[in-house]
């Protein structure tokens, strides 16, 4: 049962770290609204239940372009109103909004608000309700510090969106008391958020109007300018998202993934397919059947692989235990890879005969190793201090750049092991000579 209180509605997050993503469920212990619901709708449903409050509305800040949404689903599942901008033109079934409408949800009220910016149709929600402030929903515009990035929509020119943006957020914070707190979809981890700020934010509009630097910078252009400048590559799967939840995705399956053997893993390999090893990287390094790419199973699991990954290829997962397996497969689903086309749980001596290792260093021993060391680490990352001598090539541009790598062996490193790792496997897997760097960049600078 909820916890008795005299405010007319509460907020419960369910946090999405594999994204970097926050859903909402806003409920006054009888009624709820549903706020940018990931795909993996059983973990809201079941969240409802324990509250003992039934969802009736469903809002969708914007078409996401980094995850597929849960909203139809969810409202198939529960009757519920699945609320989008009117302007989006979608095809499902959905109750159209534009900004200054308003409805009710239970004893608290929800207002519309147009902020375009992030992508052209955004809005955000603002609740309200007796006995506490209000709650805005951001979604991708105004964030913790920051602002969601305005170039993933294809067609837009993102300087113009980027002016959008900024009068959105200033908007959002004219209607906004300070004691109002803050909600985004997107900023914790997200590449949907631009720049970083470079202060905390305690998720009240009092304090984003001392933080945020759409709030802090008094000249348009210079905000613009800011703002398009901090902007870095962003996943490849990103692409692929808009369109399916323009088309409305369907239900996920979290079956069992079916099984496969050595033989069959083999036949795989030979014929390209991504065969991906869950394991740590250090694991992965000692011992590992040729050919299997390393993308350890952690929050940031999900972005890489799906990022490098050419879509539509066949998946095949290997994992020490089949919960692991299943913990990536429900990752996946959020978006759109829903059915690896099997796997394998156990140790690479059941996986194959054919096995393969390398070694691995940290930066205070990398003069035991001849050879070129391989930075994959982002541009903006490397302009702020790289090792003297060392070639560049950032993660999610290696599979299309293998040819254009100096010969011999390569000494990988990023800002902390894990992209490297992801690195050092594709590389063995072309046939190279690789050295795993397994250390932190900054300490290495220290």
């Amino acid at each position: 049962m909820p916890t008795p209180t005299t405010a007319s509605f509460n907020v419960e997050t369910i946090e999405t770290p594999a994204l970097g993503d926050r859903s909402y469920l806003v409920h006054d212990g009888k009624v709820a609204l549903v706020v940018d619901p990931q795909r993996d709708i059983d973990r809201i449903l079941d969240l409802a239940e324990r509250l003992g409050a039934r969802i009736t509305h469903i809002v969708e800040t914007h078409v996401h372009n980094d995850y597929v949404s849960g909203g139809l689903a969810l409202a198939r599942a529960t009757g519920a109103l699945h609320v989008h901008a009117d302007a989006e033109g979608l095809a499902f079934e959905h109750q159209p909004v534009i900004g200054g409408s308003s409805f009710d949800v239970g004893s608290f009220q929800v207002e519309v608000v147009a902020t375009p910016g992030h992508t052209p149709h955004h809005l955000s929600y603002v609740v309200r309700g007796a006995g506490r402030p209000p709650a805005a929903f951001t979604g991708g515009s105004l964030l913790y510090g920051t602002v969601g990035r305005t170039d993933l929509v294809d067609g837009i020119d993102p300087r113009e969106a980027t002016r959008s943006q900024y009068h959105s957020v200033r908007q959002l914070a004219d209607l906004l008391p300070d004691g109002a707190t803050i909600h985004p979809t997107h900023g914790f981890g997200s590449f949907c958020a631009s720049t970083q700020s470079e202060s905390e934010s305690d998720g009240s509009m009092q304090t984003e109007r001392e933080v945020n630097v759409a709030l802090t910078t008094d000249d348009e252009d210079t905000f613009v300018d800011r703002i398009l400048s901090g902007l870095t590559a962003h996943p490849a799967y990103y692409a692929h998202m808009d369109p399916l939840n323009r088309a409305g995705a369907w239900p996920i399956d979290l079956s069992t993934p079916a099984p496969v053997d050595a033989a069959e893993l083999g036949r795989r390999l030979h014929r390209g397919e991504w065969v991906v090893d869950l394991r740590g990287r250090r694991l992965f390094a000692a011992d590992h059947v040729r050919g299997t790419i390393n993308i350890e199973l952690n929050d940031s699991f999900l972005t890489y692989l799906g990022w490098l990954i050419p879509w539509g290829i066949g998946l095949t997962l290997l994992a020490p235990t089949s919960e692991e397996i299943t913990e990536a497969q429900r990752q996946l689903a959020l978006i759109g890879i829903d059915r690896p086309r099997g796997a394998a749980a156990g140790r690479p001596n059941t996986w194959g005969d054919d096995r393969n290792n390398y070694p691995v260093t940290t930066f205070d021993h990398l003069d035991t190793y001849d050879g070129t060391v391989l930075d994959v680490r982002r541009p903006d990352e490397r302009s702020t201090g790289a090792i003297d001598g060392s070639v560049h090539l950032p993660l999610d541009e290696l599979l299309d750049s293998l040819d254009e790598l100096p010969p011999g062996r390569l000494l990988v490193h990023c800002a902390s092991g894990f992209r490297a790792s992801i690195a050092a496997s594709l590389l063995a897997r072309a046939g190279r000579d690789v050295v795993l760097i397994d250390d932190s960049f900054d300490r290495e600078r220290q």
